[in-house]
């Protein structure tokens, strides 16, 4: 026969190797707590990217095929003729093109990382020997602090 002390034991022993209501409730609002603060600081993070892309567009990416259009055609782009110039030829100079200056399958307007096109203005107010061209930024309007130009 079995011990009545050993049965006792087993019974205090099962009892306590599950967990209370209480307990797991602590563990889940210390999980989504901590899911809260990553998903905060990934945010953080993308924002500060795109702010990167802008800024990388704004001084590097555009310019080689803006500086080649002006090899081949005289000067760059007019603000009428604007960043559509390098994927299509402008009617009065289409003896002198020999584009398109950017990759093929490039969608037109070339957009900010927030949705809005690019702005390009030549010649420039900022860099006068030279075109303007910029992002309106996150708060996707023209001309307030937040706008990421090549100046």
């Amino acid at each position: 026969m079995s011990n009545p002390m050993q049965v006792m034991r087993i019974t205090q022993d099962s009892k306590r190797r599950g967990f209370t209501l209480i307990e797991i409730l602590v563990v889940i609002a210390i999980i989504t707590f901590l899911a809260g603060l990553t998903i905060a600081n990934v945010g953080k993070l993308f924002g500060g990217s795109q702010v990167d892309i802008a800024k990388l567009f704004v001084t590097q990416s555009i310019k080689t095929p803006l500086v080649t259009y002006r090899l081949h055609m005289g000067g760059y782009p007019t603000t009428d003729e604007g960043l559509q110039a390098l994927m299509v030829s402008p009617a009065n100079h289409a003896d002198r093109w020999r584009g398109p200056y950017l990759a093929e399958g490039t969608k037109m307007p070339l957009l900010d990382p927030w949705g809005e096109p690019y702005q390009y203005r030549y010649p420039g107010v900022h860099n006068k020997d030279s075109y303007d061209i910029w992002s309106k930024g996150p708060d996707k309007t023209d001309g307030t602090d937040d706008d990421i130009g090549n100046w």
